[in-house]
C-alpha cells in the first residue's frame, strides 16, 4: 500500500486503471489508454494495475468492477468512474484536472 501512495503522489497528476486481463471492455481500453498516455506525455502519469495482482490496494481504493479508472490530483483522490468509455471523455476528464 505504501507503494501505491508513493505512486499516486509522485506527480501533481496521476491516473490509475485497474483492470483484469479476463475483462473484455479492459482489452478494449487498452488501446485507448495506450494513446491517451502518449497523447498526455509528461502532462500526467498514467498507470495500469492488474486487480488480480493487486488485490489488497484495489480493495483500499473501493475497486467493485473493472475497469475502474482513478484520477488523482495532488494525491488526493479526483475522481474516479467504473466501465468502459470513450477515449476523448476520459482524455478531457483527465485535462480538466491540469489546471
Amino acid at each position: 500500500m505504501n507503494d501505491y501512495k508513493a505512486l499516486i503522489s509522485g506527480s501533481p497528476l496521476v491516473m490509475i486503471e485497474f483492470y483484469a486481463t479476463w475483462c473484455g471492455h479492459c482489452r478494449n481500453m487498452m488501446p485507448v489508454v495506450a494513446e491517451i498516455r502518449e497523447l498526455l506525455g509528461d502532462s500526467a502519469q498514467i498507470y495500469q494495475l492488474d486487480v488480480d495482482e493487486n488485490q489488497e490496494v484495489a480493495e483500499a481504493v473501493g475497486v467493485t468492477g473493472t475497469p475502474t479508472f482513478v484520477i488523482y490530483r495532488n494525491g488526493k483522490e479526483v475522481w474516479k468512474f467504473s466501465g468502459e468509455l470513450d477515449g476523448n471523455v476520459l482524455l478531457q476528464k483527465i485535462q480538466s484536472f491540469m489546471n
